[in-house]
Formats: structure tokens, C-alpha cells, sequence
């Protein structure tokens, strides 16, 4: 009789055993097939009423403020931005063309965009683009409606520039980069950074005195003539509306 239990007890706990190894399995084969998912659901439910803690709700109301903020500063960017872009209109004249930018190609970004006017509106090869801060660059090609702008930080772009302070001439050259060279024909410049950096004075291909931007870096040692790198105040890569010089074109 005894023994007869001692069998029944023991298949009964090996039967105990094996369904649990069953589940455990189960277990396992389903997290593994899920990726965890199903363990996660189940880990958020017990999670829920406890969640978020005091910790978690001040990181959540930091974030919320952070966002906030950073949204706010792109707003009064983009305020700041359309400002600019509208006070070319308020000073609009005969004498200037406003247009908007409509195209910027990536492998051409330095070089060249595209604006939304053309010779029906007046514009001609030749003329001088300025944008929010200063000069930008030239029309290089116009169809009846849209016109091709050549910008002074295109490679191999030169005009001539000024440095009122030190009343000396310079090449400014572009590099294909937002700040454009701008190489002196006299070996004793005396420039320095901050030094504002505008078209000559005697210029017959541009307007005079437009600025176009501030010496960023001197380098008096270069050979065979000394140069500055210049920071553009009207930064190309930022513009969408420009107006268009009509004073200056090639006839």
C-alpha cells in the first residue's frame, strides 16, 4: 500500500515537473518569437500604476519646457528671418527688382539659385543681386520668367572689393565655401579682423560701397600677395528673397 503511494506520489511530481518545464518552454519559445513583446506589454501594465513617478513627471515637464523654448527661438528666427525678407519690399524702388528664390541645387549650393523673375520683369544679364546684410552676387542668365544668379562664393567668381579703413583694393575670389577670399594688390595691408569689407568705390561693374562683408582672418605672410578670409553678411546659404540692381547690367 505504501508503496504503491510512493509511486502514485512520485509520477505525480514528475507529471508536476514536466508541465512545468512545459511552460517555462512556452514561456521562453513565446518571448523569443514576440521579441519580448508581449513580456513588455505585460512588464508596462504592472508598471502602470506606479508610473510616472515624481522623478519622471519633473524630466517629463523639463523636456516639455525645453521643447518649448527651442520652439519659441525658430519662431522669432523665422520672425526675424521674414522681417528682413519684407523690408526689401518696403524699400523697393524703380531702380529694384524683389524676387523670390525657387531653387537650390545641393551639388551646386555655393555656386548658384535660381529666382522666380526674368527679363518680362526687367532683369538683365549683368545686374547686382543683394540680399538681407549686402551683396550676394550677379544675374548670370535670365529665360522670360526666372533668372540664374551667380553668387560670390562660386569658385572663380572675382569682383573687386574695398576696405574703407585701410583704403585699399582686394580681389574677392570665391572657394566654393560660405566665406570667399579675398586677396590684396598691395603687399602692406594693414587689414584686421573686423575690418568691413565692401565694392570699390571706383568699381564700373558694380554699384559702389555695397557692403558685402567683415575680415574673419589675415594671413599677411602669403606669397606672392597676402589675403583675408571674408565672412559674408548677407550669408547666401540662409537667403530666400533678394532684389535685383538694375543700374548695372551688361548692354
Amino acid at each position: 500500500m505504501i508503496k504503491t503511494r510512493r509511486k502514485i506520489g512520485v509520477h505525480l511530481l514528475w507529471k508536476s515537473r514536466f508541465w512545468v518545464l512545459f511552460l517555462v518552454c512556452a514561456l521562453l519559445f513565446g518571448i523569443r518569437w514576440t521579441k519580448g513583446a508581449a513580456y513588455l506589454d505585460f512588464y508596462s501594465i504592472l508598471l502602470k500604476p506606479i508610473l510616472p513617478g515624481t522623478a519622471q513627471k519633473e524630466w517629463i515637464k523639463e523636456g516639455e519646457n525645453i521643447e518649448k523654448n527651442i520652439r519659441l527661438k525658430l519662431l522669432e528666427q523665422d520672425n526675424t528671418r521674414l522681417r528682413k525678407a519684407l523690408s526689401l519690399k518696403e524699400f523697393n524702388s524703380d531702380q529694384r527688382i524683389s524676387a523670390a528664390v525657387i531653387s537650390r541645387s545641393s551639388r551646386n549650393w555655393w555656386k548658384q539659385l535660381e529666382i522666380n523673375k526674368g527679363y518680362k520683369d526687367g532683369v538683365l544679364k549683368g545686374q547686382t543681386v543683394i540680399g538681407p546684410g549686402g551683396l550676394i552676387g550677379l544675374i548670370d542668365s535670365t529665360t522670360p520668367l526666372t533668372s540664374r544668379v551667380r553668387l560670390l562664393t562660386d569658385p572663380g567668381h572675382q569682383i573687386g572689393a574695398w576696405i574703407d579703413r585701410t583704403k585699399h583694393h582686394g580681389i574677392l575670389t570665391g572657394m566654393g565655401t560660405n566665406r570667399p577670399k579675398l586677396i590684396f594688390l598691395n603687399k602692406n595691408t594693414i587689414a584686421k579682423v573686423g575690418d568691413a569689407v565692401t565694392t570699390s568705390p571706383a568699381s564700373t561693374l558694380l554699384p559702389p560701397n555695397l557692403t558685402i562683408g567683415i575680415v574673419q582672418f589675415v594671413e599677411e605672410k602669403a606669397l606672392p600677395s597676402p589675403y583675408a578670409i571674408v565672412q559674408l553678411t548677407a550669408s547666401p546659404e540662409a537667403i530666400d528673397w533678394v532684389q535685383i540692381l538694375k543700374d548695372n547690367a551688361k548692354k
